[in-house]
């Protein structure tokens, strides 16, 4: 018999989630919209505006698909951190609403776990080094001593942001990613680009801007290839480098990045080479989703975290491993 059905608020940056999710792990619902654009980056009033007026349609959507009403919800809970404070503060306003209305607790998640946490559960792993890729965040996350600990991070901007910053230089729209993936496979020449790996750190700004100085001199297809096969080489040598250093064995790629099949394909390979299992959850999981958001708000809340009105700030620079895990042990 199901105790719990949790509802799950994502809205850390261009997306606004809503995910319904039992306490057994299955996802009833993970619907959503995203906010496009073409030519620009984010704005954050673009953000929320996006938000406030989707967020009822997504959340009727979801508890359609789900076949629930709101009566039947258990738990509510948010994406606090880390994200864009305005976008975040939709969220979290949302969860509030929902709390107040009709008397159901409510909890805020980290974004960060919560990719991991849904990952583990759709992949069944047992003590993964998670490398986590998407626009803000380029993260090498093992788990350690009640906390996720952060072997490995980019020092200045996420492996997402370097795709998407490139792919509007040349006229790409918003994600660029899966169009820069499609002109990899038809790139010919690795061009040379800044390798910058600093112990278990990475640093992708000079790449994007040696890369942006050679357009118009190299083709795009070839300066795709390189910024790909240099990047994720980069990401992938220190994943690999934390396996050895943790003894663990299995390695989980989450987030939106993830997506890619070529990040797939090259992370794959490494794990076969050392022995290693390698897991991928499916495109819906890997995005940012409600779902995620959900299952991790359901771990916490049966740990016996609670969370007063007061306590719901929103927590735009919060780490992964600043958060107590209390939903797990392990050695």
């Amino acid at each position: 018999m199901i105790e719990l059905i949790c509802l799950g608020i994502e809205s850390t940056a261009h997306t606004f989630g809503i995910g319904v999710v039992d306490e057994k792990g299955k996802v009833l619902a993970n619907e959503k919209s995203s906010l496009s654009k073409n030519e620009t980056g984010f704005i954050p009033r673009e953000l929320v505006e996006h938000h406030s007026e989707n967020s009822r349609k997504v959340i009727e959507a979801a508890l359609q698909k789900a076949n629930v009403s709101i009566k039947e919800i258990d738990l509510v809970s948010f994406s606090q951190g880390p994200g864009i404070g305005q976008a975040l503060r939709v969220g979290a306003a949302t969860a509030r609403t929902l709390s107040l209305l009709h008397g159901i607790p409510f909890i805020g998640v980290n974004h960060s776990i919560s990719h991991i946490e849904i990952g583990k559960k759709m992949e069944k792993t047992l003590d993964p080094i998670s490398c986590y890729a998407s626009g803000a965040n380029s993260q090498i996350i093992g788990f350690e001593s009640g906390y996720y600990r952060v072997h490995g991070e980019t020092l200045d901007m996420g492996l997402g942001n370097l795709l998407d910053s490139f792919g509007r230089e040349i006229g790409l729209g918003f994600p660029a990613g899966p169009k820069l993936d499609e002109m990899y496979l038809k790139g010919k020449k690795l061009v040379e680009l800044p390798y910058n790996v600093k112990g278990m750190d990475l640093i992708f700004s000079g790449l994007l801007t040696s890369c942006s100085k050679k357009i118009g001199k190299e083709s795009n297809e070839d300066l795709a290839y390189s910024l790909i096969q240099t990047s994720f080489s980069m990401i992938v040598e220190v994943t690999e480098r934390a396996l050895a250093h943790t003894g663990k064995n299995e390695v989980l790629l989450v987030g939106g990045v993830g997506a890619s099949k070529i990040l797939q394909g090259m992370l794959k390979e490494m794990c076969n080479e050392r022995g290693a299992k390698f897991f991928v959850p499916e495109r819906q999981f890997l995005v940012d989703n409600g779902a995620m958001i959900a299952w991790t708000g359901i771990l916490s809340f049966k740990s016996g975290n609670r969370m007063k009105i007061s306590e719901s700030i929103v927590k735009p620079k919060q780490r992964a491993d600043a958060v107590k895990v209390t939903w797990k042990e392990r050695n």
